[in-house]
């Protein structure tokens, strides 16, 4: 029990959040089954377990400290599997009227599932960052979440477009390392693959940037009430 309320403790009030979000999905999935025994999106149950690996390994890179052979381990493996999470976005291409279940029914479910898999990777990639800023210099931290944007978009193509998964890694390095090669040293060959990369990588770093900026906008919020109050009292005074 103890052991549980460390756990719970170590939980961010985000991470909490990220949970109740995956499970009202889950809960959809189940009620779907349940009530109209359609099977259909079972898979995100399979996507949301990938798409949790990258917070696994963020958040055991959060317990570690300074840069070595292990954790740069910790960070390889974050970075093979990060692009899962965002990978969720693409399953909206799933979506489709299939009755008897109602549209706006799956319309839940494939938007839910999208905003965890968007969550997913954008606190893991928080958690890296933080990771990063204490050990590396403030420019190479940039330029490495920068890079990170456009790995992560051409991780979601070769899974979305070519069906590679993280796996392949280990199980079919071969065929893995050949295409990503094929693709660097034959970008005009494969500009649809560079154009979704950037793309992608491009909408996911602004939705990152932003919700960044409001974190920082929640925090200096009740500084600059003070400062407000003070402003007043001041104004006050001198009329």
């Amino acid at each position: 029990m103890n052991n549980l309320t460390i756990m719970l403790k170590r939980i961010s009030p985000l991470e909490k959040m990220l949970g109740i979000a995956i499970a009202f999905t889950m809960a959809l999935l189940v009620a779907r089954v349940l009530r109209y025994h359609e099977y259909f999106y079972l898979f995100y149950i399979w996507n949301t377990f990938l798409g949790v690996l990258p917070l696994i390994f963020s958040r055991k890179l959060a317990r570690l400290s300074g840069i070595n052979l292990r954790t740069v381990g910790v960070l390889a493996c974050w970075l093979v599997f990060f692009p899962n999470a965002p990978y969720m976005i693409t399953d909206l291409f799933h979506f489709q009227e299939r009755p008897p279940v109602p549209q706006w029914f799956d319309l839940l479910i494939v938007s839910s599932a999208a905003w965890n898999g968007l969550l997913l990777g954008i606190i893991s990639l928080m958690q890296v960052e933080h990771f990063l800023s204490l050990h590396v210099k403030g420019l190479w931290v940039k330029v490495i979440v920068v890079v990170s944007f456009i790995l992560c978009g051409y991780g979601v193509y070769i899974g979305r477009f070519l069906r590679f998964n993280s796996w392949d890694a280990v199980t079919n390095p071969e065929a893995l390392l050949f295409t990503i090669a094929d693709h660097l040293f034959n970008p005009y060959d494969h500009m649809g693959a560079w154009a979704f990369s950037i793309g992608f990588g491009g909408m996911f770093g602004i939705i990152y940037y932003t919700l960044q900026q409001l974190h920082h906008h929640k925090k200096s919020a009740p500084q600059n009430e003070g400062r407000l109050s003070i402003s007043c009292s001041q104004s006050t005074l001198v009329s």
